[in-house]
């Protein structure tokens, strides 16, 4: 499917909240989370079979392809058809390094599932259970996709039988995360399970994967895939390739977001009494348990973004109500008004002009110079609770002195300095009264 093509259904399924899926992938820092997001944009025709995996179409920042980590959350809208029915999945790749777990935080307020990537040799490292738990915190439901499968067979020489022992012990670690930090309602029916296909297994390199309901439909064993690594080596490079054409990694893992994770209409309702401390019997606190685009406006910002040409961008969640260009708002918290000015929808590097975006959806919105992140937008005249405050897991803990090389280049170096801290709210920006020093932490 066009890219064009893509916007068309995009603005149509925006308006049917059953069969939207706000998602972000998330995990320890090199398990795979870019690589696999690659093979989804492949799928949906965004970017080149060929390239995925190697393009990390996602990390759209220059420092990001350089060092090949995700930096800045990213997030793109995509078309999924399952069983005869299409689905948008709103998808945010999120940093897995810990210095960017701020970034982890503003996404997983807009989402309401998260695919949990591991590295099926290392399992579940530190910074899994912390962005497990930051997910688990926001009623955020979890499956689990078992990555980098083929170095069990390359690497470790497992049988099918190791393999599976390996799974188990992988998946019995991540359901005792969910065990100790979900929702008292959630502890048990969000326990990932093989049987029901809530856990994928492959590689995002080399682009095949599967679950136990895809296995049966495939017909698809673990010692079909042990044999597909086995061999000379130009053998195996055909074979794989074979293999990522039967069981393409793309099928599985957009055939469970649309089937294991929740819809807006299923998840704000739960959701909504841990991120916004209204009544729940309001106006408000009703039109955001049905999702009501009709409804008074609410929405969350969690990004910012200071385009050159569009001025301040705030991206969030629109959980009630609609927004749309020309429409007079609020700022809930800065306690001011303005009107918005530009309407998109985002694709990674590149934002789409749209006229309005309902309930349910992710949205960018210009036109607010004075906006920040964790901002509640609102319809203007009303009475209204802003959304909880973001909950960070850690604070800075380096400070470094900057300055310009140039004392004349000091009011462009003010310019940087504020658009980094506008951008990310966990960079914190003083001078030292004593020494004069401008210190970044």
């Amino acid at each position: 499917m066009g890219r064009y093509r893509q916007v068309e259904e995009i603005i149509k399924l925006m308006n049917t909240p059953e069969r939207i899926r706000n998602t972000s992938i998330i995990a320890h820092v090199d398990h795979g989370k870019t690589t696999l997001s690659d093979n989804l944009l492949a799928a949906a025709g965004i970017i080149s079979p060929q390239v995925a995996g190697q393009k990390l179409f996602l990390d759209s920042w220059e420092l990001e392809q350089k060092r090949q980590m995700t930096v800045f959350a990213s997030n793109i809208s995509l078309v999924h058809n399952y069983k005869g029915q299409d689905y948008l999945i709103n998808l945010i790749d999120t940093p897995g390094h810990i210095d960017f777990s701020g970034n982890v935080t503003r996404s997983l307020r807009i989402v309401d599932g998260a695919l949990v990537v591991v590295d099926a040799v290392e399992g579940p490292m530190t910074q899994t259970e912390t962005v497990l738990m930051q997910a688990l915190r926001e009623r955020v439901k979890p499956i689990l996709f078992i990555n980098k499968v083929d170095r069990l067979i390359r690497e470790l020489k497992l049988t099918p039988e190791e393999m599976q022992k390996k799974f188990a012990k992988i998946i019995l670690r991540i359901n005792n995360i969910i065990e100790r930090y979900a929702p008292p309602e959630h502890k048990k029916d969000w326990q990932v399970k093989v049987e029901d296909g809530r856990v994928a297994f492959g590689s995002a390199l080399h682009k095949w994967g599967i679950n136990l309901p895809y296995m049966k439909a495939k017909g698809v064993t673990f010692k079909d895939i042990i044999d597909a690594y086995t061999g000379a080596p130009e053998d195996i490079g055909r074979k794989v390739d074979e293999l990522s054409k039967r069981i393409p990694l793309y099928e599985p893992i957009l055939d469970m977001f649309c089937e294991h994770l929740p819809s807006p209409l299923e998840a704000q309702p739960y959701r909504q009494t841990q991120i916004w401390p209204g009544d729940p019997n309001s106006t408000v606190g009703k039109a955001m348990a049905k999702v009501d685009p009709a409804g008074p406006l609410l929405m969350c910002i969690t990004f910012i973004e200071v385009d050159p040409h569009s001025g301040v961008v705030a991206i969030g969640r629109v959980f009630s109500g609609t927004v749309e260009k020309g429409k007079v708002v609020q700022m809930v918290t800065s306690r001011q008004k303005g009107a918005i000015q530009q309407v998109y929808m985002s694709m990674a590097n590149d934002r789409v002009i749209v006229d309005k975006i309902p309930a349910g959806n992710i949205a960018a919105i210009a036109g607010l110079p004075s906006i920040r992140v964790g901002e509640t937008i609102a319809e203007a005249g009303i009475e209204v609770q802003p959304f909880e405050a973001l909950k960070y897991v850690s604070d800075p803990v380096v400070t470094v002195a900057v300055e310009p090389e140039d004392v004349k280049d000091l009011p462009l170096f003010d310019k940087v300095i504020h658009k980094l801290t506008l951008e990310d709210p966990n960079l914190h920006f003083r001078i030292d009264k004593e020494s004069g020093q401008y210190l970044l932490s």
